[in-house]
């Protein structure tokens, strides 16, 4: 049955229902976040992707939730946060299914299931958050219901490529590597149970005085953020002095301009710029965005190197990422107790020392080194520093200004953060993507048997047989296509009799290369990682403020 609003004339007070909706909405949220990360490799070899567009798999997830975040939590205050919840997970429904029943020839439709699903998530990260907030009145119940959301963050981001993994072993009609689809499978479902039960248990709360939208700042920042976000990633294909990575690059600075001449003008803008003209609180946005991309920007280049390149299965994948994410668990308990101990701005430090030891020793290891091992402890090492650093990241940015501008500040580090993330698969996949790709050609230009040879491979589905021809052809586009899909096709296939034949001249050169290539996207996380610990312990002062406890959690394990 359906829990109606608490009377106006009385405090709404947060029921079981609805705690129960928003832990459950948010985990959906945060398993939707993270699926794509141990299926890439399938990804890749069913849908012959690109290596950029397998970047965008990612990235159209995480700009709709970066973007479209704050906007929403506006949304919810205006016409009802119980909606807004079951609709966000409804999108996450639809994005999912629409994932499911991808065609083998149709990654469009799988990227805008995954804009469907970033739109669902944008609506739940701040909604779920802000019906708890409606419904606590006092330090203690709320930090009792945001540990609650916290844990069901954390624990989603834990267990979702696990799922992902092992849904990834059953069989599929669609042949070896289809059966990626099943964990966008399980997402739409489990997205459905968190709209049934939003719409039958949860209240509903709004709190519409004094909140509006801002229209013109939401448009021109979308646009400066995709316009980068496109140049970034397209440059590794279409080349950095292409017309349209030109233009992506001027319109995201024009754009850019025009968000910041509108938030100076209009009442209630996305961000209050003036903060910007604190100087701890500047330090801590730049902080905040460096270390998020060297953060996700590890874990997706993690992705990429054991699923993509060493060709791991989903379900091996997922202990790499076991490792990264399990310390968020561990840590779960102790983390806000740090914060408390020692002055916010030295935990923020270690964490991301953490970070970039972690990347570092990753950088330095080939993946000719197959072993699942050998990557195992910096991941931990990395996936502590992470819980150490996103704790104290809000705490050290709510502290740089006036508490009467707490919950200000607490929403622009939110969207920082989130940017920074974003920008961790595109700018770590066009260094590693734009590296590999020049040494492949330099090598295919300096050795003429090589160049000779994937002439003759072009050239032979025109000489197998009309049966063959199909699955030919196939091969050849992929190699065509970049880097990943040079990886992809193997050297030898079985020709008559079973025996061994040579097939693709480009498998050997490509892994070294991408092998390399990654190594230096792990190397650029590893530099700012540790640029932004430096910053921190120089430049961030202040112990937590008496209430400031609370405000980590809501930025746990993202």
């Amino acid at each position: 049955m359906t829990e109606s609003t608490a009377p106006s004339s009385a405090p709404l007070k947060l029921s079981r229902g609805t705690l129960f909706a928003a832990a459950g909405a948010v985990a959906v949220a945060q398993i939707g976040l993270s699926i794509p990360a141990v299926i890439n490799g399938y990804i890749n070899q069913d849908l012959h992707t690109s290596s950029t567009t397998l970047t965008w798999v990612s990235d159209a997830f995480l700009v709709p939730v970066t973007l479209l975040e704050l906007s929403f939590g506006v949304i919810g205050d205006l016409f009802g946060r119980k909606r807004l919840l079951a609709v966000g997970a409804a999108l996450m429904a639809v994005g999912g299914l629409l994932g499911f029943f991808t065609p083998s020839n149709g990654v469009g439709l799988l990227l805008t299931s995954q804009v469907i699903s970033g739109i669902g998530a944008a609506a739940l990260f701040p909604t779920s958050v802000a019906m708890l907030a409606a419904g606590t009145h006092s330090v203690r119940d709320r930090a009792h219901s945001i540990s609650i959301w916290a844990a069901a963050l954390t624990g989603a981001g834990f267990i979702s490529p696990v799922l992902a993994g092992l849904l990834a072993r059953i069989h599929h009609s669609g042949g070896q590597y289809a059966s990626w689809r099943y964990a966008f499978l399980a997402m739409a479902i489990l997205a459905a149970i968190s709209c049934v039960i939003t719409l039958l248990c949860a209240q509903d709360s709004s709190a519409p005085q004094g909140r509006s939208l801002d229209w013109p700042g939401q448009t021109t920042i979308a646009i400066s953020l995709f316009a980068l976000l496109y140049a970034v990633i397209q440059g590794a294909d279409d080349g950095w002095g292409s017309g349209r990575v030109v233009s992506g690059f001027v319109l995201a600075v024009v754009f850019m301009a025009l968000f910041v001449v509108i938030e100076r003008r209009v009442d209630r803008p996305l961000i209050r710029l003036d903060l910007f003209s604190n100087r701890l609180f500047t330090i801590s946005a730049i902080v905040t965005v460096i270390g998020m991309f060297a953060y996700l920007g590890t874990a997706y280049d993690t992705s990429i190197r054991l699923s993509a390149i060493q060709g791991y299965t989903p379900l091996k994948t997922s202990i790499g990422f076991f490792c990264l994410n399990v310390m968020g668990v561990v840590l779960f308990p102790v983390s806000t107790r740090l914060i408390e101990r020692f002055r916010p701005g030295i935990v923020l430090a270690a964490g991301m020392a953490m970070i970039g030891i972690g990347d570092l020793i990753l950088a330095a290891i080939p993946a000719t080194n197959l072993s699942i091992g050998a990557v195992a402890v910096p991941l931990l090492v990395v996936g502590a520093g992470f819980k150490v650093a996103v704790t104290s990241i809000t705490v050290v940015a709510v502290n740089s200004v006036p508490t009467s501008k707490a919950g200000m500040v607490s929403g622009a580090t939110s969207m920082l953060r989130d940017g920074g993330l974003t920008l961790g698969p595109a700018i770590v996949g066009a260094i590693a993507l734009t590296s590999a790709a020049n040494a492949i050609n330099a090598k295919v230009a300096s050795t003429p048997s090589l160049k000779s040879a994937l002439t003759g491979f072009y050239g032979s589905p025109q000489h197998v047989p009309p049966a063959e021809r199909p699955a030919v052809q196939a091969a050849v586009a992929a190699v065509k296509s970049g880097p990943l899909g040079q990886n992809g096709v193997p050297a030898e296939v079985p020709g008559p009799g079973g025996k061994l034949i040579p097939f693709n001249p480009l498998k050997d050169v490509a892994f070294h290369a991408l092998s390399h290539g990654y190594a230096l996207g792990y190397l650029t996380c590893g530099i700012a990682a540790l640029a932004s610990a430096v910053i921190a312990a120089t430049l961030l002062r202040g112990r937590p403020s008496q209430d400031a406890f609370v405000e980590p959690e809501l930025a746990d394990a993202r």
